[in-house]
């Protein structure tokens, strides 16, 4: 997978019309724009926290909640953490919202590293699997990829990208993937019961640092840790999102460090 590729849609942008994750209060909310940032290659260690507003949101209060999320994307080919495979890569993909992760599958997939019949483990608070509805008019076609004749950039890719910012969001993006054939099905992980599974061999591991909130503290830290780094041993393709409108950046990218780090 070329860092170069994902970097050239990925290069740090403005959403100012009521699409994707912007279209949220859009009518209500003073700033009427979000930051999507840029992507690099690099490490856990290369995250910092941002200073754009990457979600708003107006509360049942009239109050109007602006979230920060990362500086930049990171990209990450970590080598030897997985036994028997010839370079042990695992291909990682750090963002702040986890619609995002809708563009990263359909990269893996394009690499060959997210293959036929894998499972989605998605560790979440939330769902995720809302209906995108008439969004999705048209999208299903024969090889997989979304037929979107609105994306300017009408490489399969470039279709992907589009959907994942301008017409999907936080809360509908799977469906979508399923919809494609992605994934065969998916494995929701959001309670200590789910945590003692055990996923098949050919999965993706998607994760979001929402599961860390303090809502969930229910949830023994500790175990959730320990779990995910079992299940880090395991997979070729990650998908990790911050979650800014439920985590501190800082608290999630601490927690980031006590996942990866060796």
């Amino acid at each position: 997978m070329q860092p170069g590729t994902l970097a050239r849609f990925y290069n740090g942008f403005y959403i100012d019309t009521p699409v994707g994750n912007n279209a949220f209060s859009f009518g209500l909310r003073t700033s009427r724009r979000i930051y999507v940032p840029p992507l690099a290659e690099g490490t856990f260690a290369d995250l910092r926290p941002g200073k754009e507003t990457v979600f708003g949101e107006v509360a049942e209060d009239g109050k109007t909640l602006e979230a920060t999320g990362l500086e930049r994307f990171v990209y990450w080919r970590r080598r030897g953490v997985l036994a028997g495979h010839p370079d042990g890569a695992q291909h990682i993909f750090y963002f702040d919202n986890h619609n995002h992760a809708f563009f990263f599958w359909g990269a893996a997939r394009q690499a060959g590293v997210s293959k036929d019949g894998a499972v989605l483990v998605h560790v979440d608070q939330h769902k995720d699997t809302r209906d995108p509805g008439n969004s999705l008019a048209g999208w299903d076609t024969p090889d997989g990829w979304p037929q979107i004749t609105a994306a300017p950039d009408q490489s399969a890719l470039g279709r992907v990208f589009y959907a994942a910012n301008y017409v999907l969001n936080v809360g509908n993006f799977i469906p979508p993937a399923l919809r494609l054939g992605w994934f065969d099905r998916v494995i929701q992980v959001g309670s200590g019961e789910s945590f003692m599974l055990h996923p098949p061999e050919n999965f993706v591991l998607d994760i979001d640092l929402d599961i860390f909130a303090p809502v969930m503290d229910y949830i023994p830290e500790e175990l959730k840790i320990s779990r995910l780094r079992e299940w880090l041993g395991r997979a070729h393709c990650v998908t990790v999102a911050t979650s800014p409108f439920f985590m501190d950046q800082s608290r999630a990218l601490d927690i980031i460090a006590r996942l990866f780090r060796d």
